[in-house]
């Protein structure tokens, strides 16, 4: 409850969450064994490092640019006369084009050398991307093993409660005949209570790798048609 309330931007006391039970979840009902690539590119820090990447591109022709000369132009008109009362006239209009040229005459390489780290920011801007990517890879292939081991588990927690299920009401029959002890029924119960425990901390567990895999792919790959 209070890690929903922290998800909706309300303090734990403030939320008014609706109540829930764990048995009230539920699962999807089909869980991709393998995804394609393309899920991926929905992660923000992938998408994230992929415009960093852009723009370190865009200041390699930025810092190249600056290297060449840089020219103006620029144009005006007025008038010019030294009457006035033909101040206004026809052939009086007279045109100004012209043209800036700047270029840095001397600058110890100072250019040269902005467009070598350019290149160098955008080799290591390549890196961390490609880095970013299979990190990616590797957080969705860790949280697909992690459900598949999760089903497992569950599977296994499912029928050992419902082994000791069974033997406590065998247990609790056999005490109220007189044909077992208080203590062995205690014992059974406590077994049951035990296995019921490991197979709730299973089912969570499950819950909580779905969750994570919903997040490694960024949120929203089951709604969006085009990835099946």
């Amino acid at each position: 409850q209070n890690a929903l309330a922290m998800l909706v931007g309300k303090f734990p006391g403030d939320a008014k969450l609706p109540a829930f039970s764990l048995d009230a979840l539920k699962l999807p009902s089909e869980l991709p064994v393998s995804l394609p690539s393309q899920l991926t590119q929905q992660r923000p820090d992938i998408r994230a490092s992929e415009a960093l990447l852009h723009q370190a591109s865009a200041d390699i022709g930025i810092a190249k640019a600056n290297r060449f000369p840089q020219i103006a132009l620029n144009g005006s008109y007025a008038y010019s006369n030294t009457q006035n009362q033909n101040l206004f006239g026809p052939r009086i209009l007279m045109w100004n084009i012209g043209g800036q040229l700047t270029q840095t005459i001397f600058d110890a390489g100072s250019l040269k050398a902005k467009q070598s780290a350019a290149v160098d920011a955008y080799q290591q801007a390549a890196a961390q991307y490609k880095q970013t990517v299979l990190q990616a890879f590797q957080n969705v292939a860790d949280t697909l093993y992690a459900i598949q081991i999760d089903a497992t588990a569950l599977k296994e927690q499912v029928l050992a409660e419902n082994t000791a299920k069974a033997n406590y009401s065998l247990v609790q029959k056999q005490y109220r005949l007189g044909a077992t002890s208080y203590l062995a029924w205690l014992d059974a119960e406590r077994q049951y209570q035990q296995t019921k425990m490991a197979r709730i901390q299973a089912q969570a567990a499950r819950y909580a790798d779905t969750a994570a895999l919903f997040q490694a792919l960024g949120g929203g790959w089951w709604t969006d048609s085009k990835f099946y």
